[in-house]
């Protein structure tokens, strides 16, 4: 059945947490990263401080209330720019006209599938003191997966948390690879990685090349989430 829509043509639509710090080619949050059109809806209520203490589910009813606008002016699917929202998976997908993809962190047990016996998935987050119990059920995530979280003194973490733009990208990216080198060496097992945080992303190629492994993160989960949005055509006649 036909949907009424605004607009047309964009099949994805990201809800954004209110942030300022710059989000560098390769984020979720920077619309150059996508070889498809996006649209964006800021969370008002979501700042970088709240993203890891959504336990209460204080922020539910406001990414409900923009995903819904999200849907009616035109949207195909929901994803969102904070690895955090894997809490509310179930309850944003249960709530939403259209598929929801709220984390990267899903991709966590396909991955897990993909490697030999003896290989376990590694997850990269923002932080690890806190990406633990529901943050992993909700998305059906082992509670022993390794996790390495960016130190929380870190530049990285300053950056978001302070929108502090004088942080360089040279710095960042030294930071994110040091943090995955620690996960890897505490943990020989790891196979692949799997980036939660949208920020970690623009580093991916990085990580990967020092390291070694296949690394995922919340770009490969939208690519392959357009792909089911809007399968290419192939036209054989």
């Amino acid at each position: 059945m036909q949907r009424k829509k605004t607009y047309y043509g964009v099949s994805v639509g990201i809800l954004m947490v209110k942030s300022h710090f710059r989000r560098y080619l390769g984020d979720v949050g920077n619309a150059e990263t996508w070889s498809f059109p996006v649209q964006y809806r800021i969370v008002e209520d979501a700042v970088p401080a709240r993203m890891t203490d959504l336990h209460n589910s204080s922020l539910l009813e406001p990414f409900k209330r923009a995903a819904d606008e999200l849907i009616a002016a035109g949207v195909d699917g929901i994803t969102t720019t904070c690895g955090f929202l894997s809490i509310y998976q179930r309850e944003l997908a249960d709530h939403c006209s259209v598929p929801v993809a709220t984390s990267s962190l899903l991709q966590v047990p396909m991955v897990e599938r993909m490697l030999p016996t003896g290989k376990r998935v590694g997850i990269l987050t923002y932080n690890g003191e806190v990406l633990n119990g529901p943050y992993l059920d909700a998305v059906g995530i082992a509670q022993d997966t390794p996790v390495g979280g960016m130190p929380q003194d870190s530049n990285f973490v300053r950056w978001i948390k302070e929108g502090d733009n004088s942080v360089t990208y040279d710095t960042l990216r030294s930071e994110v690879v040091a943090t995955a080198e620690r996960l890897i060496r505490a943990n020989p097992d790891i196979g692949a990685i799997v980036s939660e945080c949208t920020n970690l992303a623009p580093f991916t190629y990085d990580i990967q090349q020092r390291l070694g492994v296949p690394v995922y993160d919340t770009v490969s989960m939208v690519n392959l989430f357009h792909a089911g949005l809007r399968p290419r055509r192939y036209d054989n006649d």
